[in-house]
């Protein structure tokens, strides 16, 4: 018999492992937990009432803001008052009262745009009485700190104004196209390009001396007449400027030469500016270590007020100090006798000082009549006439005052422009020659002496 072959694969038996179980066991566990998570990120915070975990009450956030002010810590004090507002539900009085705290928080912290800028927030939420005066004053200081003089002459037009008018600034002064220039925009111009004509000079000198060179450079463009000088100028700039970039002049060889020039200088100069900013740090304490190992530079000299009466002729000089001798006025004689028209109407009163050893107002130099002066007693007359360039000198020392040592208080500018500009020097030389070293330059200042030196 023949046998059959049985070519069929044999089939395996279904088994379920208790590894299997076990992969799926924790497959299911990290999907739950992965939810967990989910659910955990998406739900909202807790509500602000509550004070459990890390989340505070409105009052307890306020409380921190305060405690964080007491303890002078003003940035961060502003930033829990944010906090506060951004979780409190406040009437308009409230929240305008909390808004000028936090303003004044920025502004002690130094954050004097964003100190504006809430200022601005709790006028806003509620005109208070007892805010308004202080907002104004403080508006005032912010932008007198942050140098903005023509954005704070148009704050103040704005808030004295009586009526309910445009906004101040806002008058339209030149066009180009369809684009408008206004009062307030010129202003915001001239005062930028003081700030560079300022900025060589910023890393040594104080923010006040700086902010009191600015007032000083503003007042130049007060007059209407200045401002559109001012403005023809800088349209003329700027209409050509336009043009030479629709002329894609800045792709001229010749003129990419003289921008890289110019590059060059302004960062050459700017490396410097910041290298003296870093270095140059100077306290009430420095300023008054210097003007004490400097006293001898702060004397006020002595001064004298004298009257004169100018005459031609020794003997009419002399017979004019007889009758005066005699009991005839000073004064009366001057009006009648003295040739200096400028001062015989006034009695012969000079109306400057004179300086020990130096030129004498409307009289000119004589050392002689100086000296007689000085050796002079208040209300004295001098005994003889003295000869002058321009005749002969009958003098009355009026008044005198002795030389004498300046206070701090007089000379504390002078002293800390003195140290800065002495610091600069000190700082600037070092860290060029620093740079010197590091760039391994050498000059060969034999190769540029004339042939006759080198040959010596």
């Amino acid at each position: 018999m023949e046998e059959k072959l049985d070519f069929s694969l044999p089939q395996k038996k279904t088994k379920r492992p208790f590894t299997g179980k076990i992969t799926i066991f924790l497959l299911l566990l990290l999907l739950v937990i992965g939810v967990l998570n989910l659910t955990r990120r998406l739900s909202p915070p807790a509500p602000s009432g509550s004070a459990t975990g890390s989340q505070l009450s409105p009052e307890q956030t306020k409380n921190l803001a305060m405690k964080l002010a007491q303890r002078n810590l003003y940035p961060r004090a502003a930033k829990v008052w944010q906090d506060y507002l951004a979780v409190a539900d406040l009437g308009d009085a409230e929240r305008a009262r909390a808004l000028f705290q936090t303003a004044t928080l920025l502004e002690k912290a130094g954050q004097l745009e964003e100190a504006i800028e809430y200022f601005y927030r709790a006028e806003n939420a509620a005109k208070l009485d007892e805010l308004s005066g202080q907002i104004n004053t403080h508006i005032k200081d912010c932008f007198e700190k942050l140098g903005k003089f023509s954005a704070l002459r148009y704050e103040m037009m704005d808030r004295t104004s009586m009526e309910e008018t445009a906004q101040a600034g806002a008058k339209v002064v030149a066009e180009i196209g369809t684009e408008k220039i206004t009062e307030a925009d010129l202003d915001a111009i001239i005062e930028a390009n003081i700030d560079n004509q300022l900025a060589p000079m910023a890393a040594f000198m104080t923010e006040e001396q700086l902010n009191e060179q600015k007032a000083k450079m503003l007042e130049q463009y007060r007059s209407s007449q200045a401002k559109s000088r001012f403005l023809k100028t800088w349209l003329t700039q700027e209409i050509l400027y336009r043009q030479a970039l629709k002329e894609n002049l800045s792709d001229d060889e010749h003129v990419k030469k003289l921008l890289n020039d110019l590059a060059r200088g302004i960062l050459s100069q700017e490396m410097m500016s910041r290298q003296l900013a870093s270095k140059i740090h100077v306290t009430e304490s420095d300023i008054q270590t210097y003007y004490d190992a400097n006293k001898d530079k702060y004397v006020a000299p002595a001064t004298a007020r004298i009257s004169h009466i100018l005459v031609d002729d020794q003997d009419k000089a002399k017979d004019i100090i007889s009758r005066i001798r005699s009991g005839e006025d000073f004064a009366e004689l001057a009006k009648t006798s003295s040739l200096d028209e400028g001062t015989k109407e006034n009695g012969g009163k000079i109306e400057a000082d004179v300086h020990a050893g130096s030129f004498i107002p409307t009289i000119g130099q004589s050392k002689e009549l100086n000296d007689k002066i000085f050796a002079a007693s208040a209300g004295e007359l001098l005994d003889e006439p003295v000869k002058t360039e321009k005749g002969w000198e009958v003098v009355r020392v009026d008044e005198k005052t002795d030389k004498r040592q300046k206070t701090f208080d007089e000379v504390k500018q002078q002293t800390m422009s003195e140290l800065l500009d002495q610091k600069r020097q000190d700082v600037q030389s070092e860290y060029i020659k620093r740079m010197m070293d590091k760039y391994n330059v050498i000059i060969h200042t034999s190769t540029l002496a004339p042939a006759d030196e080198t040959e010596e």
